[in-house]
């Protein structure tokens, strides 16, 4: 189980960056908007200042001159306009980007796990991919929008100040270059010890999400187990480890800031110390006016502003670069049962189907020496052959384990075979699409699912554009009708989340209407009524005979009473076909067949029936 990728403890990755550029320029005119405005506000932060020496200069030097005073007022007006100008535009922008970066690394995610095979949601935990399409992707567009436009104006900023204190005086302007890369060292320093301890956090984070969704879907099951007490004190251990690696990496962030904050101020000191000296004429024979100190002043403090702030941006990156890591390993999984290029260039993908490419399923399948394993050790199925014309329906009985659900799985093509070919109407099914095949399914779980919407929203999930009478007749075809007419809004009555306002009979009468109102060629039932009582299943069995009219079938059956007409029964016995045939060649051979279905009757009183 791929409960959560470890990721390592190396640097921030300039790739995982990059790819996640990619995602962002797709929103240019947003960007560039932001980034002008930004550099804008860095060109007006590095000339206020000089302004401010000047205005000193003029007004109250040895010569002063108030005949300026109004260029000088209006100079500053225009400043302060542009101010209001530049600010409001780029913390619109960067709200924009931020929403529309979040929005963006979802829709990637979510696209990706429309495409991802079944396969990839048996090994990845439900926890571990809430945590990525939520905390993640809300954590990483704002680290993206706001750490920007704060890199940009700190860049900016910090490069027009550093161009203005050695155009003003060099010495002074060597203190803060001296200054600089030793900030950037310690920074360097903590970036690793604090990314370590992000790290830890989200991984924690993302097992904390799906112990909450397991708690939530298991609620019944730990109280009727009475697992509360046990279920309380794993989370609480969760909480506690978040809780201990959360305090070490906001103490590593904390003793960050202030050994930053020191090494500004000290450079900020030294600055005065020396431009006093320099005023008074006191090294090397230089002098400076009050105002050029003032102005110097103001840079250094400046100057190590940016510094900060980049200092903090870059600490947030650590943060994010877990999660970046992690939605990066999101939309870049590979996809382990994908179709072909050239099938794609025809029928187009599961997002973007080319349906007027389609060709028609009748339904002949073929299983030509089909060998499978979930993993390089134990195979599941084993040189497994089997042909089915077109209407058949075939039954698949057997102990748990034995193979039955993998057969239909590979049928779906939700997993494909290690060996051997699956064909349908005489074509490899590889050579057609994902899509066409689905497109001709119908699949009716044990446990059906049913979406937190209407009966008649969940209906119509099997065709979409169905009018409201499709789906009342469909409703009707399978028995459903007087279900729903006892329900309060009838086909608009809401069902709940997983169809919890309805009984399992109900929630099977339903999905079975989703099936037949796809009109598939193919139909699939997986245990379909092995949780039904026996009065609903009388219901249900009227209700798969018509489904099965005119289609390929494959059930797979608990109950053995609902396959007695089924064309062909195989009964698989460790990926193997131990006995096919009908209902009654089954019964005469007195094999498996016949002491299961002997066993199954004798236990519900009826022994009679099997002679």
């Amino acid at each position: 189980m791929n409960e959560e990728i470890e990721y390592g403890n190396e640097k921030v990755s300039l790739a995982v960056w990059k790819k996640i550029l990619k995602l962002v320029l797709k929103r240019k005119k947003n960007i560039i908007v932001m980034i002008i405005s930004v550099l804008f506000l860095g060109v007006l932060d590095v000339v206020n200042p000089f302004l401010l020496s000047k205005t000193i200069e003029v007004f109250f030097g040895e010569n002063p001159n108030f005949d300026l005073k109004y260029l000088f007022i209006s100079l500053f007006v225009c400043i302060s306009l542009c101010y209001g100008i530049v600010i409001f535009l780029f913390i619109y922008m960067a709200g924009v980007v931020e929403v529309e970066v979040a929005n963006e690394i979802r829709k990637e995610a979510f696209e990706k796990l429309q495409i991802l095979p079944f396969s990839y949601y048996d090994k990845t935990q439900a926890g571990w991919i809430m945590a990525r399409l939520t905390s993640d992707s809300r954590k990483l567009a704002e680290i993206i929008s706001w750490g920007m436009v704060d890199i940009i104006w700190g860049a900016s900023t910090m490069l027009g100040i550093i161009v203005m204190l050695y155009i003003t005086f060099v010495p002074l302007a060597l203190v803060v270059t001296i200054l600089t890369p030793i900030l950037f060292v310690v920074c360097m320093y903590f970036r690793k010890t604090i990314l370590v301890s992000y790290r830890k956090v989200r991984k924690i984070n993302s097992q904390i999400t799906g112990s909450y969704n397991e708690g939530i879907l298991g609620s019944k099951t730990t109280k009727t187990l009475v697992l509360e007490d046990s279920r309380n004190k794993e989370f609480t251990e969760l909480c506690t480890n978040m809780k201990k690696y959360s305090i070490r990496a906001a103490v590593r962030t904390s003793l960050f800031w202030p050994i930053i904050l020191v090494l500004a101020y000290i450079g900020v000191g030294i600055t005065i110390r020396l431009g006093v000296g320099f005023v008074l004429g006191e090294f090397m024979g230089y002098t400076i006016t009050a105002s050029v100190l003032y102005l110097f002043i103001d840079y250094t403090r400046m100057f190590f502003d940016p510094i900060m702030t980049i200092a903090r941006i870059l600490s947030e990156f650590q943060q994010a670069q877990a999660s970046a890591e992690r939605i990066i390993g999101l939309i870049e999984t590979e996809v382990e049962i994908d179709d072909s290029d050239d099938v794609k260039e025809k029928y187009g993908t599961i997002i973007s189907q080319k349906f007027e490419n389609y060709e028609d399923l009748h339904g002949d399948i073929k299983f030509d020496n089909v060998s499978f394993s979930y993993n390089q050790k134990d195979i599941v199925l084993k040189n497994f052959n089997l042909d089915v014309k077109q209407g058949e329906t075939v039954a698949l009985v057997g102990a748990t384990g034995s193979g039955k659900s993998t057969i239909v799985n590979l049928l779906c093509r939700f997993y494909e075979p290690s060996e051997g070919r699956i064909l349908i109407d005489g074509v490899n099914y590889k050579d057609r699409s994902i899509g066409w095949l689905h497109s001709n399914l119908g699949y009716v779980l044990q446990s059906p699912h049913l979406f937190n919407g209407s009966v008649k929203e969940n209906v119509k999930y099997g065709k979409l554009d169905a009018s409201d009478e499709e789906v009342n007749e469909a409703l009707k075809a399978v028995n459903a009708d007087k279900v729903v007419e006892k329900l309060s809004d009838g086909i608009d009555t809401v069902v709940g989340e997983g169809g919890s306002k309805l009984s399992i009979g109900e929630k099977q009468l339903i999905s079975f209407a989703r099936a037949l109102i796809k009109d598939p060629k193919i139909l699939i039932l997986d245990e379909a009524t092995s949780s039904i009582d026996t009065e609903t299943e009388h219901i249900i069995q009227s209700a798969i005979n018509k489904l099965l009219v005119g289609r390929t079938t494959f059930i797979v059956a608990h109950r053995l009473s609902t396959i007695i007409n089924a064309d062909k029964i195989l009964v698989i016995s460790k990926g193997e076909v131990i006995e096919q045939g009908t209902h009654k060649e089954l019964l005469k051979l007195k094999g498996e067949y016949y002491n299961l279905y002997k066993n199954q009757f004798i236990n519900e009183g009826i022994e009679s029936s099997i002679k």
